[in-house]
């Protein structure tokens, strides 16, 4: 079974080719700047293999109709392809970023489905239209193949209302539905499942937290295999410390800066969301630049860091007492599968809760590679796992289809 996942975004599509049956990545890749008249695609044939080959060019892609067509021409393609004509393929799993609280689980596509997903748009106005735009164009361009929609808030919609619901007039969830979704949900799934295997146990048995450190950031708290709670809210802003997003903060916020700023709401929300986190902590939102200004003594760098790593502890802790008892804390994504200073600090104040680091473990490189970096003290396992959020899309894809 042969799966194309998409993930299209607002003015890109990123794309895997997988062949489920004999579990390898068949060719992957990336258009992006759709609607510029510059706009680029990288393309990877059998990537990660001896036989990889890269493919790029810069080329006018006025809308994702062009960018589909492209990729498609890239994955037949006598010199690009690996699969002959696009009947090889047996479905397109599709992420898409919001499907509320209609949508638990990932869907075969009809026009219902497409409906529910437009229903959602005021919840996800950036993301949900480049979702719909992927599933109308690959409808369109591979007529009877089926589509799926992997939806990121699908895991978190196992929340407990003591979890999702905030402390709000009862009436403004009842009109808006507004609540904590949380977002990740199809990596903090595919990395509960990974940490399951790792236990030697089925993910029902599984209780861990799983701790998605990237650009953008997030928690769960996976109890016997299902998400009870999660760090992200009604929007991907809340939460932990991100690269350009502040995380948590006061909410009267907004009416203080509106006081004594003279901002508008969607300044505001602007400011949170792009000018905030690391970057508005110390003008850098890469955290590999931070570790480089800290080594030269970079003061507002090290509160950076402390701060962002602060944040992961608190909710560790927060979560650890919510599940009552916690067999491991899985870091993952960028920085959590390649920082080890970051998992030091943010596990260094754990030991009295039963969670303690072996400093040369911790050290080593994941490299795609599941690490455990507790120590045999450690009453909790910490584990270092990759996550494969496309990989993760492609299973889900090829269950509903079989």
């Amino acid at each position: 079974m042969i799966i194309l996942v998409l993930n299209s975004g607002s003015s890109s599509v990123k794309y895997q080719l997988l062949d489920m049956n004999k579990n390898t990545l068949m060719a992957s890749g990336l258009v992006e700047r759709i609607g510029d008249k510059a706009g680029e695609t990288t393309h990877r044939r059998m990537p990660g293999t001896p036989q990889e080959q890269v493919f790029s060019r810069e080329q006018n892609i006025p809308d994702h109709s062009t960018a589909l067509d492209l990729v498609v021409k890239l994955v037949t393609g006598e010199q690009t392809g690996v699969i002959k004509d696009i009947s090889s393929i047996s479905g397109v799993g599709h992420r898409i970023v919001h499907g509320g609280e209609a949508f638990s689980a990932p869907t075969l596509v009809d026009q219902a489905v497409v409906q529910g997903i437009r229903d959602q748009i005021p919840l996800a106005p950036l993301h949900n239209p480049g979702g719909l735009a992927g599933i109308e164009t690959a409808q369109r361009l591979m007529p009877g193949i089926p589509n799926v929609a992997v939806f990121d808030t699908a895991f978190h919609q196992t929340m407990p209302a003591e979890a999702y619901r905030y402390a709000i007039p009862a009436g403004l969830y009842k009109e808006l539905k507004v609540r904590r979704y949380g977002f990740h949900g199809t990596s903090h799934l595919y990395v509960a499942k990974q940490c399951a295997r790792v236990l030697n146990q089925e993910l029902e048995n599984t209780t861990c937290i799983t701790v998605h450190l990237g650009n953008g950031c997030s928690m769960a708290a996976v109890k016997n295999g299902r998400c009870v709670d999660t760090s992200m809210g009604l929007t991907p802003l809340a939460g932990l410390v991100m690269g350009t997003r502040s995380g948590d903060v006061d909410p009267a916020l907004h009416s203080f800066l509106a006081d004594n700023k003279g901002l508008s709401i969607r300044e505001i929300d602007s400011l949170l969301n792009k000018q905030s986190g690391l970057k508005g902590l110390c003008g850098d939102s890469d955290m590999r630049d931070i570790h480089h200004r800290i080594a030269s003594g970079d003061k507002e760098a090290e509160l950076a860091l402390k701060i962002f790593c602060r944040r992961v502890t608190q909710y560790i802790g927060q979560y650890m007492a919510i599940l009552e008892s916690t067999q491991a804390i899985c870091f993952t994504a960028g920085i959590g599968e390649n920082d080890s200073k970051v998992r030091q600090l943010s596990c260094a104040t754990l030991s009295g809760i039963g969670v303690k680091l072996d400093p040369e473990r911790n050290r080593q490189r994941a490299a795609g590679q599941t690490l455990e970096i507790s120590s045999r003290e450690s009453q909790v396992k910490v584990l270092v796992i990759p996550t494969n959020e496309e990989l993760e899309i492609a299973i889900q894809t090829a269950q509903v289809l079989s």
